[in-house]
């Protein structure tokens, strides 16, 4: 999805490991693609980007592969990334067009070199103002969080490659840990799951369609069940396999022990005060991940704290991205 903008000041672009999306100042999302790259195996030519490469995963000849430029929220191809980035600036700004303001949100645990790439990047791309905002900061912002005020405010951004775990007050981030768990670690501990119970080999796309279906966090009353089709890894014939929820949860059992132990470390290392403040609001879930059936109730299980889904989990990093500017007066009053 996209469309080309008529003009504005201020974008928001959020570069995440499974998707990027692209705000405009008064247009809204003008932009949503996966961040996936085909490109020629021999030449290293860029073939294609976004929804259609993504189509190409998994049928595509040894020719062509298809790939994603950022994993685990590291940039594992910076020629890539850059030409990503450039390709999706390009697609919703006309050439001609006064060149806007970019913030772009990135993840916490990223080196200072990638952080360069992520900025020569988009300069490269037309953009002479470049600003760079740890995702999770801007999901709050996103979420409408009162992160400005002198109290505690826990936010769990769950991306494609990684998870952030943040407790911000006064603006800024107090204590932030990171974990490379996230959406893609899911699927692939389904597609390795269903091979070792069932003998049946899927991809990442059928794995993803699983988890959305039937993936869940949490035992719920109604268990329910779903047709996969895959390769038998025996004889390599096509098979047909009815797969219930209480497997897809056993198969995801390990990230889910993995997100809790890293919340109840980064709980453990908030100043009591902040912590008494997180007790009383809640903790807040953003990104993809979020939308995981009783993924709340487990956190809250394990913790003892309330939690509560943002308003608009995949796009409140990108919206908040797009405010921060707007923002960065306030958040400089707010710094004493």
């Amino acid at each position: 999805m996209f469309k080309k903008i008529k003009g504005s000041n201020s974008i928001g672009i959020d570069l995440g490991t499974a998707n990027t999306l692209v705000y405009v100042k008064g247009e809204g999302i003008v932009l949503s693609e996966p961040s996936v790259v085909a490109v020629d195996s021999t030449t290293r030519e860029v073939l294609a980007i976004g929804e259609e490469a993504k189509r190409m995963l998994g049928r595509t000849p040894n020719s062509i592969v298809a790939i994603r430029p950022l994993r685990d929220g590291v940039i594992a191809d910076f020629d890539i990334v850059e030409k990503m980035i450039k390709f999706f600036i390009r697609k919703v700004v006309p050439y001609k067009w006064v060149s806007p303001r970019v913030v772009i949100g990135i993840p916490a645990g990223i080196t200072e070199v990638e952080k360069r790439a992520v900025r020569e990047s988009a300069q490269q791309a037309g953009i002479k103002e470049v600003y760079l905002i740890e995702e999770s900061l801007a999901a709050a912002i996103g979420a409408n969080m009162p992160i400005y005020e002198a109290s505690g405010n826990m936010i769990v951004d769950i991306g494609g490659g990684t998870i952030e775990i943040s407790v911000i007050s006064l603006g800024s981030m107090v204590k932030t840990n990171t974990i490379r768990i996230g959406g893609d670690e899911f699927d692939n501990s389904i597609i390795q799951y269903i091979k070792k119970v069932h003998n049946l080999v899927i991809g990442e796309r059928t794995a993803e369609e699983i988890k959305i279906t039937i993936g869940n966090a949490y035992p719920s009353k109604e268990s329910k069940k779903m047709e996969v089709k895959g390769r038998d890894a025996g004889n390599g014939l096509p098979r047909t396999l009815i797969i219930d929820s209480e497997e897809i949860r056993e198969a995801i059992k390990k990230e889910l022990e993995e997100i809790r132990n890293a919340i109840v470390e980064t709980l453990e290392q908030t100043p009591p005060e902040l912590s008494a403040d997180i007790i009383e609001r809640g903790i807040v879930l953003a990104g993809g991940g979020a939308l995981l059936k009783g993924l709340p109730d487990f956190i809250s299980k394990e913790t003892n704290v309330p939690v509560i889904v943002a308003d608009n989990p995949l796009t409140c990093a990108v919206l908040g991205a797009g405010r921060y500017l707007d923002e960065l007066a306030k958040i400089k009053q707010r710094k004493f």
